[in-house]
């Protein structure tokens, strides 16, 4: 297999120092040259949140993948030539690859191959910071390379050791799989107990209403926390800055709940990482209210607002009545209101726009530049009408004392 994971070592990126590196994407029939080409932006993101610095793109409208090369095979020739005369260190693809596909390539580029799983495990990795988000991360990474262990023995044997490990007749790959499933089985015992603690912790929180911030990865969550919850989380342009959940209590006019910041999502989120994060996400499903960041100055946010419901989705966490947080207004205005229109015309498109998401969203809808703290007034008015509601319906008792 081509992708190395390092395992049982301390440190898992794939960084040297700062290495060079190609994309790689497909257009496939039901998709747009534009679209394909917004998607390798955010590859070109990743791949710089990763600290890789990417010197070109290759893209090729293909029906269905190759089962060899994933590309054709006179492109990925052509790739490789550019890796071989411009001494690039990765190539990195948008979508998944067998181990089959990554194999080869590998044998004919000479250098390391990944895709868009692969990174996006590896820039986990990175932030991961507590002993849960290192453990959620271990584990998605074994969990993706269990069906991908083919040639994969040289490293694994460097964790745990090959002489004295194969019983009779075992073969090889067989080693490697119990190695692995052992792992997994021990990790996901290690997540139980973490998840048991902070469960007990979540319980001990007593009647109050929860609310979590939800959304992209990048939109400005953690900005967002900083200001309402006056906090001091990491805020960072860049993808996944945040991995564990931080709680913290708020109060608006004598009016407490607890507010939390979870991970971004992101397009082709990997499987694995989204079942290995189901403990941590799970304060999102135990909230009363969501608030969905949304980069409103992003090409691409309605894609984004759907990414977002899909994943919300897929963790039974639809239900939850939503606030849409359309974040970082100033920069809509610099893109997308040309400055010699005049005053009128600005404050007209823009009333359109709020007009519009106000419809689509039922009123729950707040627009704001978190970093200059505009609209923060706003939002902690339409909060605070949403959480006595809540607090009204669900524990009515409390709402004498304020």
């Amino acid at each position: 297999m081509a992708n190395e994971w390092n395992l049982g070592e301390k440190k898992r990126d794939l960084r040297k120092e700062t290495e060079t590196a190609v994309i790689v994407g497909i257009v496939f029939p039901n998709q747009s040259v534009e679209k394909v080409e917004e998607y390798m932006d955010e590859l070109d993101f990743l791949a710089e949140t990763a600290g890789a610095v990417v010197k070109k793109r290759f893209m090729q409208k293909l029906n269905n993948p190759n089962n060899r090369t994933f590309v054709g095979k006179g492109k990925a020739e052509e790739i490789t030539e550019y890796v071989a005369s411009n001494n690039i260190d990765i190539v990195i693809f948008d979508d998944d690859l067998s181990a089959k596909q990554a194999g080869v390539l590998e044998e004919m580029m000479k250098i390391k191959i990944l895709d868009r799983s692969t990174l996006i495990l590896d820039i986990f990795a990175g932030r991961a910071q507590t002993a849960q988000a290192k453990a959620q991360v271990e584990l998605a990474q074994m969990q993706y390379m269990l069906p991908r262990l083919k040639g994969m023995w040289d490293h694994l044997e460097r964790q745990k050791g090959g002489i004295g490990m194969r019983g009779p007749g075992e073969k090889e790959i067989e080693t490697d799989r119990r190695i692995v499933r052992d792992k997994i089985s021990l990790l996901k015992k290690r997540l139980e107990k973490i998840d048991l603690q902070a469960r007990t912790q979540r319980k001990n929180r007593g009647d109050m209403i929860r609310v979590s911030l939800v959304g992209y990865t990048n939109v400005g969550k953690s900005t967002i926390m900083n200001v309402v919850g006056k906090t001091n989380v990491l805020a960072a342009d860049k993808l996944f800055a945040t991995l564990d959940t931080t709680v913290r209590k708020v109060v608006i006019d004598r009016m407490p709940f607890l507010l939390s910041d979870t991970v971004g999502f992101i397009r082709k989120l990997p499987h694995h990482l989204v079942e290995s994060f189901k403990s941590t996400l799970d304060e999102v499903r135990e909230s009363d209210l969501l608030i969905q960041v949304i980069d409103i100055s992003h090409p691409q946010y309605k894609d984004q607002i759907e990414v977002v419901i899909k994943t919300l989705k897929d963790l039974g966490a639809d239900n939850i009545p939503m606030l849409y947080l359309f974040n970082k207004m100033d920069l809509y205005r610099k893109k997308y209101l040309d400055e010699f229109l005049h005053e009128e015309e600005k404050v007209s498109l823009e009333d359109e726009l709020t007009s519009y998401w106000q419809m689509q969203t039922k009123g729950n809808a707040c627009f704001m530049t978190a970093v200059h703290k505009e609209g923060l007034q706003e939002l902690r008015e339409k909060l605070k009408s949403l959480v006595q509601n809540l607090y009204e319906n669900r524990y009515p008792y409390k709402t004498r004392f304020w």
